[in-house]
């Protein structure tokens, strides 16, 4: 038994779906159910018996010991948080909340259970920070990859509480001996992603013909990591990681997000043309958000080193993938376009459209 944080959101669900359907290991899944939280992802799971599914909030100390006194998992994978960046400048105080204390009191519970265990159940619990590369800060053009030494420099309120969630779990290894792993990843992409990442955000404006909007110049980089390479990578740190250590994930593809953009179009102009033109005519260039951050680059070689982990997909593959994941999933996009979301689109674009 393993006990899942956040796993109804994008990258949980994934991790979820993935594992069982690789493993008769059972999980616990505890997410909160917020704007990104979709049951919807995980409803080809409504008869396992082994996806065992709470509602609640990480925050909820009560909760989470009862939780672990009552299914004795081997291991706590910590994937919840809030995680957008363009949110976290509107609204900064729910990260703090969520990305800081929550983390604070999953660590407290995890000790005070791991404390009470005997023997190898002891020796062998883990708890895996699922983190991001934006912890780093920004990188020159040149410059190296971000690797496990980089100094921290987050610049949004968002990598600012994921900076100071990482350090609370490297804090609980120091102090308590609590065996933590920590995992930094790129950009992910791929299916079940909420449109307001730009991937998921692109593909379904596209397809209703509405602008795809792209800040400042576009020319932002980023390393483009295929979700379920992601949690490939994360059952191998939780399976083979050494306690205290921190792994790199990415996906070695550096691609501004103009290209990404562009790469969309062209997917869809193949998979589902339209009848004059080409999608790439709804591109709308708009004012930059503050803070953007120019470059971000995974240096992933300490994983593939030390645990012989690596992408299974290429860029190219993967975003075929998901493209095509989008266009043979049209009711799950409906669903998760309620009027919250219209709403925050709406509130996050307004005015910077020239």
């Amino acid at each position: 038994m393993i006990l899942v944080t956040g796993g109804a959101g994008f990258i949980g669900a994934n991790f979820v779906l993935d594992w069982l359907g690789q493993s008769d290991e059972a999980i616990v899944n505890l997410d909160i159910l917020s704007y990104a939280g979709n049951p919807e992802n995980f409803s080809a799971l409504a008869e396992d018996e082994r996806h065992i599914f709470v509602k609640g909030d990480i925050g909820d100390s009560h909760l989470v010991t009862d939780l672990l006194a009552r299914y004795q998992p081997r291991a706590v994978i910590h994937f919840a948080a809030e995680s957008h960046v363009d949110r976290s400048i509107h609204g900064p105080e729910d990260f703090i909340q969520t990305n800081i204390v929550g983390t604070f009191r999953m660590l407290e519970a995890a000790r005070i259970y791991w404390s009470g265990l005997n023997g190898k159940a002891k020796q062998d619990f883990r708890f895996l920070h699922v983190s991001t590369d934006e912890v780093y800060g920004s990188l020159a053009k040149g410059e190296p990859a971000f690797n496990e030494a980089h100094p921290y420099e987050p610049n949004s309120p968002y990598s600012a509480s994921k900076a100071a969630s990482d350090h609370l779990v490297r804090a609980y290894h120091h102090t308590y001996g609590l065996p933590v792993l920590t995992t930094n990843c790129s950009n992910n992409y791929g299916p079940y992603q909420f449109p307001e990442k730009l991937v998921a955000l692109m593909i379904v404006n596209a397809l209703a013909g509405k602008p795809l909007p792209v800040y400042g110049d576009g020319r932002q980089i980023r390393d483009w990591l295929y979700v379920k390479d992601h949690c490939s990578a994360v059952r191998r740190v939780l399976e083979a990681g050494i306690p205290g250590e921190t792994y790199n994930i990415g996906g070695w593809n550096e691609k501004p997000n103009i290209d990404i953009v562009h790469t969309v179009c062209t997917l869809l102009d193949e998979l589902r043309p339209l009848i004059i033109g080409s999608y790439r005519a709804l591109i709308t260039f708009v004012t930059d958000r503050p803070g953007h951050d120019r470059r971000y680059a995974i240096d992933a070689s300490k994983i593939e080193r030390a645990l012989g982990w690596k992408p299974a997909e290429t860029f190219e593959t993967g975003i075929r993938k998901t493209v095509q994941w989008y266009l043979d999933n049209p009711a799950w996009v409906g669903n998760v376009q309620s009027g919250a979301y219209r709403t925050w689109v709406e509130k996050n674009y307004e005015g910077r459209i020239g």
